[in-house]
């Protein structure tokens, strides 16, 4: 356990080290967050650069599993692609197309380096007790799963500290249930993102002095997904691990992200096209600056982090308890004002910040 605690705190070190550095590299080659749009809860322009910082809290913790076997040089490989496709969309403004085709890569190269999705515990009374997919099959839901979960990190990027604290949640909660089931390689992985993401989150807490930008959204929703797969075999408490555990800790930015997709779609929107109806938009909406909405949600990953264990842990019953209790505080929040009772189309709420009132700008 000594050596788990060591290397997150390596990660965490590093990267705290590293961010003030990225935040005065960030002007020079352009990676700034302008606010131009009434999307933004910024009133100035803030440096973008901060995936930057992260990678290198994580590649440096990273030694302590060297020499890495192909799994984990698979996922170092396509998370350095990852970051550099996310930091130029950051400087460049990357097409939508071209951001998704070079997520579909990332997820490609782990993919061919053993880091997949290979099956499925049969939930039928007859038949083989795992399911194991055609590589067609396997090839199709790895790819599904690793770009589904980095944009649904990315999009949840919306306030001050808000994606780094959700992932470091995740994180842990993941951590401890790869910990508890023997799969230390996991846990040592995990928790130098954690680190990573701990160490940043010190300067992007609000008020915030640095963005991670879509370079470190993408990063860290890339390393939550492919994470979770590494060491995938035909046995059901694998699967389980691969798919219900991170799918419940996960569950706000998921929950958020498909609510996106749907309010998207009935209102004739592109789904790629950014708005401004997203939960914690919603939540400050009601009044809440910044920060106490930052903690809120912290609070139901935090209940979602504690459900994913309890499943983990043969106590599904409490899990779903847990769950179905901040589900329902999710769906309280995203059904506020959700329809126009004069279209029956679902709303855009709008945010108006209070001017340099409490915690919001």
């Amino acid at each position: 356990m000594s050596e788990l605690l060591y290397v997150f705190i390596i990660a965490a070190l590093v990267t705290a080290a590293a961010t003030p550095l990225a935040i005065r590299l960030a002007p020079f080659i352009g990676a700034m967050d302008v606010p131009k749009d009434n999307r933004r809860v910024h009133g100035r322009p803030i440096p973008r650069l901060g995936g930057v910082a992260i990678y290198l809290g994580i590649m440096v913790s990273f030694y302590r599993l060297l020499p890495w076997n192909d799994q984990i040089f698979g996922i170092v490989l396509g998370g350095t692609l990852m970051l550099a496709i996310g930091i130029y969309d950051d400087i460049k403004c990357l097409n939508p197309k071209a951001k998704l085709a070079g997520q579909i890569l990332c997820a490609l190269i782990i993919f061919f380096f053993s880091v997949q999705i290979r099956g499925m515990a049969n939930i039928l009374p007859i038949g083989p007790h795992y399911l194991i997919f055609p590589t067609w099959l396997s090839l199709i839901v790895t790819v599904f799963w690793v770009v589904g979960i980095t944009n649904t990190v990315n999009l949840v990027d919306g306030l001050d500290g808000l994606a780094a604290g959700i992932v470091c949640i995740a994180c842990l909660s993941v951590a401890y249930t790869s910990a508890m089931s023997g799969r230390l390689g996991t846990a040592y992985i995990i928790l130098a993102v954690a680190g990573a993401t701990l160490g940043f989150l010190i300067f992007n807490f609000y008020p915030a002095k640095i963005f991670m930008g879509d370079g470190g959204s993408m990063l860290l929703g890339f390393m939550l997904a492919s994470v979770s797969l590494v060491g995938d075999t035909p046995t059901k408490g694998t699967t389980l691990f691969a798919t219900v555990i991170p799918v419940m800790i996960l569950a706000l930015p998921i929950f958020d992200t498909l609510f996106a997709i749907v309010r998207r779609m009935i209102n004739k929107k592109p789904i790629m096209q950014a708005d401004k109806g997203h939960l914690h938009h919603r939540i400050m909406a009601m009044g809440f600056g910044q920060r106490r909405t930052v903690l809120a949600l912290y609070s139901i990953s935090a209940i979602m982090g504690v459900a994913g264990i309890l499943w983990s842990s043969e106590m599904k019953l409490e899990a779903m308890a847990l769950f179905l209790i901040a589900s329902s505080l999710i769906v309280i929040f995203l059904g506020i004002g959700i329809v126009d009772v004069n279209t029956g189309r679902l709303k855009e709420r709008t945010v108006v910040l209070p001017k340099e009132k409490e915690d919001c700008r």
